[in-house]
């Protein structure tokens, strides 16, 4: 595998998108782009809210991305505009500092966070000033990563038009760190994946370091990916970063109760690191140390030994200071129960038994059963087409992406993709008119694509 990058010769005049986005940059900016980039979306096939818990996750790209066509000039400014109407224009000076507003989570703050990435890790004094016109076939707000998709299409335009060069690996944790500037605290599935992601493979991507390692989805099964058109924007809403507070909180306590120093450690994997322990064995941990019902503040600070300022500043993100009430069981069961399912799949994928297809659909079915009840991060309308695709021909289905909304994704034997097609139509798009009237782009077929690439004319 390269370790960068591709940079890739093409010709607007042979593919439809990228002459549209042409002809577009050419009205707004009365000149040519110079280059283009584009980052795809990715779909978790399991492995969901342990990759900011320090666990391996089994992504893989979908053929939907991000796309930007980009000139460099000496304006001194970033220009950005969108081809979807509902986002505005906005620019930016290149010699101001780079701000992103955490509070107001703007189409355009995303494009920033790669921008202010990739300009601290190569300590660019004097950005180079650039016109994009952006363009996604992305659904938002989908569980799908459009949003890193943005970051992601960022950082490498930022490389590109500022003449720097860096690995896919490095880019990966750049925009990782840099999407935290809009206030999401994710583990950096969405940006590895869609950096590292080649045709044709799904991938078990490893942190601390990070790694990609592929692996063979079986023969004979189709993915398809299925939208409950309920819209989830991360950044928005405190939904994620509870979660994420919370698998802190229950690394704090599980630490203290086994005599290990807690003030370093922030990941429910460390924890298993430092015990040396398995995830059977941790998860008998969090059954003998933790007590189903929710935790109070103040049975936190007492039982950590930290005041009510220190749990604030040190535990609490900004936007989950007014939670009082923190469900650690059964986050924590969670994570380490999905963690196992993560190691099974991908070891089901590697030893290919007769029976792989019933055995990950097993595991995708216990995965969503998770999701729902012990992480709460599921929907009504997200566990209704669940079931509805489960009841059509698939053999396993569930959420994917950060929940409360957005796509589930299932796994349905080759032999019965058409008529699952059908039946999730007719089940759940057909009878709902502002459904009905988004299915072509909420259900369908995807296949494993490529990573983030440059492309220029030639």
């Amino acid at each position: 595998m390269a370790t960068n990058p591709p940079k890739i010769k093409t010709s607007s005049a042979a593919n439809e998108r990228l002459r549209n986005l042409k002809n577009t940059f050419e009205t707004k900016y009365g000149e040519a782009p110079l280059f283009y980039a584009c980052a795809p979306g990715r779909v978790n096939l399991i492995g969901e809210h342990i990759d900011y818990c320090g666990y391996s996750v089994l992504p893989m790209a979908v053929e939907q991305n991000i796309l930007s066509a980009v000139s460099v000039n000496n304006s001194g400014t970033i220009q950005l505009a969108n081809t979807n109407p509902q986002y505005k224009d906005f620019t930016v000076s290149c010699s101001e500092d780079i701000t992103v507003e955490k509070d107001n989570p703007q189409w355009h703050y995303y494009f920033l966070c790669g921008v202010k990435g990739i300009q601290e890790k190569c300590r660019i004094a004097h950005l180079a000033g650039m016109s994009c016109v952006v363009e996604g076939t992305i659904p938002p707000s989908s569980g799908l990563s459009s949003s890193s998709a943005l970051v992601c299409c960022a950082g490498l335009v930022t490389m590109e038009a500022n003449q720097k060069s860096l690995s896919k690996l490095e880019l990966a944790e750049i925009c990782a760190k840099c999407e935290r500037y809009i206030g999401t605290e994710g583990g950096g599935m969405d940006q590895s994946i869609s950096f590292l992601a080649e045709r044709g493979t799904a991938k078990l991507i490893e942190f601390q370091p990070l790694r990609a390692t592929d692996v063979k989805l079986p023969d004979g099964a189709v993915f398809v990916i299925s939208n409950c058109c309920v819209e989830m924007n991360k950044a928005a809403s405190s939904h994620f970063n509870i979660r994420v507070v919370e698998c802190r909180i229950a690394t704090k306590m599980l630490a203290q109760a086994r005599g290990l120093d807690s003030s370093r450690l922030l990941k429910l994997a460390q924890v298993q690191t430092e015990l040396k322990a398995s995830l059977d064995e941790m998860l008998d941990l969090v059954d003998e140390v933790l007590h189903p019902e929710p935790y109070s503040r103040e049975e936190i600070c007492k039982t950590l030994g930290i005041t009510s300022e220190q749990f604030s500043t040190e535990l609490l993100s900004a936007n989950t200071q007014h939670v009082t009430h923190f469900k650690l069981h059964q986050r924590a069961k969670h994570v380490y129960s999905e963690a196992a399912r993560v190691l099974k799949f991908k070891s089901v994928c590697d030893s290919e038994p007769a029976e792989s297809i019933q055995l990950l659909g097993d595991l995708m079915n216990q995965s969503h059963a998770s999701c729902r009840d012990l992480y709460e991060c599921s929907c009504p309308e997200l566990d209704q087409l669940v079931d509805i695709c489960l009841k059509s021909g698939a053999v396993g289905s569930r959420l994917t992406g950060a929940g409360w909304g957005g796509c589930a994704v299932s796994m349905i034997p080759s032999e019965k993709v058409d008529s699952f097609l059908q039946a999730v139509r007719e089940a759940y798009y057909l009878p709902d008119p502002r459904r009905a009237a988004m299915e072509k782009q909420s259900l369908f077929v995807s296949k494993p694509g490529g990573g983030a690439a440059i492309f220029h004319e030639g």
